[in-house]
């Protein structure tokens, strides 16, 4: 499967529309205007700092590591300054030098989808999947939020069932998957923190039938398009293993060469 983290960018362009234009439409149609965003820009920047430094890190060296995704996430901001970030991300990422900010955010979540194809262990997916939070949304939500994503890719890439993701994800994060998808459309809100947002994104794939229905099943939501549509639509990749013929050809024109560039290589070294 050479073709891997596609799945979440490709949410987030097809979100991206709807994260202002709201709709609790399923059936919505890919907008011309739809554009990527800071979640394509993260989820680069974390297969940046994973292509540059895959080995395995131990609890003692997590502030280490750390900094590595830090770095790129400074780096990659630098170059893509208006594709929509938040306040308190912006801020921090235009600051001199590397503070610690407690976000209870659901980017730390948008962007851990390669994460879960990089590293061999589960153990180890959780340790990377919290180094990637520490220095932008160091708060137990955001980190929670992370790795049951990265958690959720990993486990669909070695196979296993829709019931045994869904089971291991409650069972550790505390997550309700259960609700219907039809009954969270009806009473969701525009909220984008990680414990409101990141747990119907999960749904929204676990409630799928491919990847296209999970990522229209995230979109719908009438929230925060974009990103339950990359978190969504990155798990969907792993566990499908395909993306339609007209989605990638409707979401390849919006990319640059950069970005494209970056994702093929860690592709490339993970497949």
């Amino acid at each position: 499967m050479g073709n891997m983290v596609w799945g979440a960018i490709y949410g987030d362009i097809i979100g991206s529309y709807y994260e202002v234009h709201c709709t609790k439409n399923y059936d919505f149609e890919l907008h011309m205007e739809s554009t990527f965003t800071d979640d394509t820009v993260m989820t680069a920047a974390v297969c940046k700092a994973i292509t540059l430094n895959s080995r395995p890190v131990s609890y003692f060296r997590l502030n280490e590591r750390a900094l590595e995704y830090a770095a790129q996430y400074k780096r990659f901001y630098s170059n893509y300054p208006n594709a929509g970030y938040g306040q308190m991300f912006s801020e921090w990422a235009d600051e001199y030098g590397f503070s610690r900010r407690r976000s209870y955010g659901n980017g730390g979540a948008m962007r851990a989808i390669p994460i879960g194809f990089a590293y061999d262990t589960l153990e180890q997916t959780l340790l990377q999947a919290k180094a990637s939070c520490m220095y932008t949304h160091n708060s137990r939500e955001a980190v929670t939020g992370a790795k049951a994503v990265a958690a959720a890719v990993w486990l669909s890439r070695r196979g296993k069932s829709k019931n045994e993701i869904k089971e291991y994800i409650e069972r550790n994060f505390h997550y309700d998957l259960s609700v219907p998808i039809a009954e969270l459309r009806e009473r969701f809100i525009f909220d984008s923190r990680a414990g409101y947002s990141v747990p119907p994104s999960i749904a929204a794939f676990l409630q799928s039938e491919d990847y296209e229905s999970a990522v229209r099943n995230a979109v719908s939501f009438g929230g925060d398009a974009d990103t339950m549509a990359c978190i969504a639509g990155g798990i969907a990749e792993a566990f499908y293993g395909e993306i339609p013929k007209n989605i990638r050809d409707f979401c390849g024109l919006r990319l640059d060469g950069t970005i494209k560039r970056v994702i093929n290589e860690f592709n490339d070294k993970f497949k």
